[in-house]
């Protein structure tokens, strides 16, 4: 084993005259080497991007989230409900009322989802951290005023002037046909204060606004469409998730951050490891290379061989010494794509290399990157399997 291992050791390494080979063989670490980086760079990239809409979403999104199984609202003095507010682990709570609504700027119309909230929803959130134009405020000097998604802001193409109002039109519950449509209608307005943006699709739905204004809208007195539970730190989102279950029962519904999303979440997740699929196929395409390399080797060696063998060595050895040196050239390429890719994810951190186009229409200004353990290892396993099947190919052909 140690003298197979040498032998290999010697043909990678040893200075010997530039030839064709040599060029196939450094073209082939070259290969395993690019591929290995390239894995780590995008993996490291979509880890990034996931960890980005995480932290957006935890501005908008609780830790927990309790609805009603059956029907859009439920009351506040139940029992259950009354003992979940004094959970022990649960650092404070909103009460949300929330539903779609026709929204009217102007001339323009579009639906989007009302969400009423307490005072203090900002601080609760901090969402007032995600707002971009204009500030967060709810209610100053007993009016009441709505911050809005950018998306909503485009489709109804709002300013904001304190001029033109958002128009809120909700059917009654009790209407009956009637001859004047506007008499069907629950209808208030409010001026805009502020433009937040978290995430497309909510920014594209949502307005906030103060939560008496959605009761009346909603016809939903003393009632909340959910409660929205903030943790203490160091509290374990799924012992408390749990917990909140067995003491509401199957009337609730109590979602975690990633339930509240949880298409979402996949769509990240199944994109991240079907590029490292993808990237996985080209690296065994270029494991073609090494193939080609130790073929060539095995050729140029046909000398070497003989002597090995008229000195004793037998097949095993002659083919453990090309295993070897196939195996040596996957784990250089390996070694040197691993700290490639980390250097590159390293720089995108500390320099900002790749920077966002639209300097200032976005959250951060540079593509976000994430190094993670498990994606190492990951990468290393599949660039050795995939070193160790090209290897062996070639070399189950030698013949003593």
């Amino acid at each position: 084993m140690r003298l197979a291992f040498h032998i290999a050791r010697r043909y990678l390494v040893s200075k010997k005259s530039v030839n064709v080979i040599n060029l196939i063989s450094a073209l082939s670490v070259v290969g395993v080497a690019v591929g290995t980086m390239a894995l780590i760079v995008v993996l490291s990239a979509f880890n990034g991007i996931d960890d980005f809409i995480q932290g957006m979403l935890s501005s908008f999104d609780p830790d927990l989230k309790v609805t009603a199984t059956e029907g859009k609202s439920f009351a506040l003095d139940s029992p259950e409900i009354k003992e979940l507010m004094q959970t022990e682990g649960v650092a404070s709570f909103m009460q949300v009322v929330e539903d779609n609504a026709l929204l009217q700027y102007d001339d323009r119309q579009k639906y989007g989802i009302v969400k009423g909230v307490e005072e203090g929803y900002a601080e609760f959130s901090g969402l007032d951290s995600m707002v971009i134009d204009g500030r967060f405020l709810l209610n100053y000097d007993n009016r009441m005023f709505t911050v809005i998604g950018q998306g909503v802001a485009v489709d109804l193409g709002v300013g904001l002037n304190f001029v033109t109002p958002i128009h809120v039109y909700y059917p009654k519950r009790d209407a009956k046909a009637a001859l004047v449509p506007q008499n069907a209608f629950n209808h208030d307005y409010l001026f805009p204060t502020g433009v937040f943006s978290v995430q497309q699709e909510i920014d594209g739905q949502y307005i906030l606004v103060p939560i008496q204004f959605a009761r009346e809208i909603f016809d939903l007195d003393g009632r909340v469409s959910s409660l929205e539970l903030k943790l203490k730190p160091g509290v374990e989102v799924a012992e408390l998730q749990k917990k909140v279950k067995e003491l509401l029962g199957p009337g609730y519904k109590v979602q975690d951050r990633y339930e509240q999303h949880e298409f979402l979440y996949r769509v990240m997740k199944s994109e991240k490891w079907t590029s490292f699929l993808i990237l996985s196929f080209i690296l065994i395409i270029a494991s073609f290379n090494l193939l080609g390399s130790l073929t060539m080797i095995i050729l140029d060696k046909k000398d070497d061989i003989y002597i090995l063998e008229s000195m004793g060595g037998n097949q095993t050895l002659i083919r453990r010494i090309f295993l070897f040196e196939g195996w040596l050239i996957s784990i250089s390429g390996a070694i040197i794509g691993v700290f490639a890719g980390i250097g590159l994810v390293w720089a995108q951190t500390r320099f900002e290399l790749l920077k966002l186009p639209g300097s200032g229409a976005f959250a951060i200004s540079a593509y976000p990157v994430k190094l993670e353990l498990f994606d190492v290892l990951a990468t290393v396993l599949i660039v050795l399997t995939i070193g160790f099947f090209a290897a062996w190919y070639p070399v189950r052909s030698i013949k003593g």
